[in-house]
């Protein structure tokens, strides 16, 4: 296969230097500028200072006292996302959107007839560039983890191209941070177990690695070998829809509890109407005041898509959260499971891990 991940450079501060240039050459971070406010995206001047994306808006501020907080828009930001995926599709049809800003492509039979990846990579950079304003960063090879990394190696405007022959070698010298699905909390693992890099990686029997990370240990085993044979997907199925409030001030009354709770069920109710998503497991997620994290679900027999479906489950579910002793900073609802998922006879508690899409103000 001959795959392509495209990445755009820093892209909703690009999108905002690019309407004002009065912000051009300055340290901007993108989001709502609020005691609990979240960096979305930070120009590459911000980064200079250790402002990065998901750090507190506080935070990038006192790292950063020159820093610029631009409000997100994020129609104009979906609007320059669809230029970017309709420049993609003079290329191919086989486009894997991973978020606004990045996308994988598979040019192994592309429209252009073009015999090498890398050309075909270089002329959609320019694309890009000339269409809107804005760079992008690309990576090529044979499978879709060793194109994101490659995509991330030389930004901005970067090229990496990572052939087969050289593919080992490559992972070798990786840190395992880089390798793609291992966070910090795994590479913490990683390290105890005396892992560093992908080297490290490779020479870990598989016994052990799924022995530790269960079956994901297999699928770190395959990356450390070069091994990815997930294909690009271009047709996208939605498993799931859901909302989430970061608050103000950490909530533990029941009055209060009870109010942000009917607000999330509604806003919950709307995104379901907006895109007919039909599913029967609810989830509930909290975050606490010290930042741990829990998630509660109850599947049911029917659709759940009213405010009477889903507010006494959502209470439900509420009833098990100590929210008196551990104040709560951040509140999501969730429903998960499409209609062609086989329902269970009677409600079940399970453990779920469900994406949350972040609030948009």
């Amino acid at each position: 296969m001959k795959i392509i991940h495209v990445d755009m450079d820093q892209f909703f501060a690009a999108v905002e230097q690019l309407d004002h240039p009065e912000l051009r050459g300055r340290p901007i971070a993108v989001g709502h500028d609020a005691e609990r406010g979240v960096v979305s995206t930070a120009s590459y001047e911000a980064r200079k200072f250790g402002v990065h994306s998901a750090q507190s808006i506080q935070v990038a501020k006192r790292l950063c006292p020159q820093l610029i907080i631009v409000e997100p828009h994020f129609q104009r930001y979906k609007e320059m996302s669809a230029l970017l995926h309709d420049i993609f599709s003079e290329y191919t049809d086989l486009i894997e959107p991973i978020s606004l800003d990045e996308a994988f492509l598979d040019v192994t039979n592309n429209k252009k007839g073009m015999e090498m990846a890398v050309d075909i990579a270089r002329e959609i950079k320019q694309r890009i560039q000339t269409t809107t304003g804005l760079t992008a960063s690309a990576g090529v090879s044979y499978c879709k983890f060793l194109a994101k990394i490659a995509s991330d190696w030389r930004k901005p405007d970067g090229l990496t191209v990572i052939h087969p022959d050289r593919a080992l070698d490559f992972i070798a010298q990786l840190k395992i941070e880089k390798i793609w699905g291992i966070g910090q909390k795994t590479a913490e693992r990683m390290h105890r177990m005396g892992i560093f890099t992908g080297g490290d990686l490779r020479k870990t029997p598989l016994t052990r690695l799924t022995q530790e990370f269960g079956k994901t240990g297999s699928i770190f085993h395959d990356f450390a070998n070069g091994i990815d044979e997930r294909p690009v997907i271009s047709e996208w199925e939605r498993k799931s829809v859901s909302c989430e409030r970061t608050f103000e001030t950490d909530i533990y009354e029941n009055d209060a509890v009870t109010t942000h709770l009917r607000h999330t069920v509604l806003e919950l109710v709307q995104r379901i109407g907006k895109t007919g998503f039909k599913g029967y497991t609810l989830t509930l997620k909290v975050k606490f005041l010290d930042f741990q994290q829990i998630t509660r679900s109850i599947t049911t027999d029917h659709i759940l898509r009213t405010k009477d479906d889903i507010l006494p489950l959502a209470e439900q579910l509420m009833q098990s959260v100590d929210f008196h002793s551990h104040p709560i900073r951040l509140l999501g609802l969730g429903i998960s499971h499409p209609q062609s998922t086989t329902p269970q006879k009677q409600p079940r508690w399970v453990d779920l891990e469900l994406e949350f899409d972040d609030w948009e103000d």
